[in-house]
């Protein structure tokens, strides 16, 4: 059952679980079958907390899913000759509405859905796990046991915040995760990374690693860039203003001002005369 996690992308990113990060991949393999399931043949777990979903929120997975299918699997356990949902109801749902007859699942017994769940919380207390891989394992008690960050750290012994945090990790781009796991770079450093473009992490990227920046220096880098992009805001509205005013009084077609010149464009000799006069 190789690839559970890999080639189902995900609404939402932190929902992608990569075998590549995900510390139980083997475990799970050997208790995990991945089937394609009419959906007349799931039932949902009556003792699910969850009881009620926003309509508006299943019509729009349901446009997705008519678009690109389910991409994500549910997660169910075997009860008699039906199938009860152990995580994904909402899938489940938008699948009906989207017209669907089956869905793909991962398919487990409860004795080893309990099991493979202890075996991430242990795995999660490890030390020697990198974050992403703790990213990982967080995220798959999120999207295949049901729990919330809350619950998480309450398992693992740290906060919410913490555990939201790490979580955050898996929507970096593929080539950063990789320069995380192979230069050791720490959480804390790449977090500040999360609220740039792609590119702008490929740039920067190359001077944490070969300059070993902390994260103090990659928050004062980026601190700087911010507040130079904000003067640079200013400073052409401030100019517009000024080139505006010059136009009315010299009555010219175009008027540019750069940090030491002031350009006036003209149509004709008529023109530059009258300008000329003026200056």
């Amino acid at each position: 059952m190789k690839g559970l996690g890999r080639g189902f992308e995900s609404l939402i990113p932190t929902d992608l679980i990569d075998e590549e990060f995900d510390p139980t991949s083997l475990e799970d393999e050997k208790v995990s079958k991945l089937l394609d399931i009419p959906l007349s043949k799931i039932i949902r777990d009556e003792s699910q907390p969850r009881q009620t979903f926003d309509e508006t929120a299943l019509a729009a997975l349901a446009d997705s899913i008519r678009a690109n299918g389910v991409l994500q699997p549910i997660v169910v356990v075997k009860k008699g000759d039906k199938y009860q949902i152990v995580a994904g109801e909402r899938r489940f749902r938008a699948a009906g509405l989207a017209g669907l007859k089956t869905i793909p699942a991962i398919v487990r017994t409860l004795s080893a859905q309990n099991r493979l769940e202890l075996s991430i919380i242990e795995n999660a207390q490890r030390e020697d796990l990198n974050a992403l891989e703790l990213a990982t394992a967080y995220a798959k008690l999120k999207t295949q046991f049901n729990l919330t960050p809350k619950e998480i750290g309450n398992r693992i012994g740290k906060s919410e915040s913490s555990v939201t945090n790490t979580l955050r990790l898996l929507n970096l781009p593929d080539f950063a995760k990789k320069a995380m796991v192979e230069h050791n770079l720490p959480e804390a450093v790449m977090r500040p990374l999360l609220v740039l473009p792609e590119e702008k992490i490929a740039e920067l990227l190359p001077r944490i690693i070969d300059s070993a920046w902390t994260v103090k220096q990659v928050e004062e880098y980026l601190k700087v860039k911010k507040q130079k992009s904000s003067a640079a805001v200013v400073k052409a509205a401030l100019n517009y203003d000024r080139e505006q005013q010059l136009m009315g009084k010299l009555n010219a077609k175009k008027v540019k001002i750069t940090s030491k010149s002031i350009t006036i464009t003209y149509k004709n000799n008529k023109e530059l005369e009258k300008l000329l006069e003026k200056l």
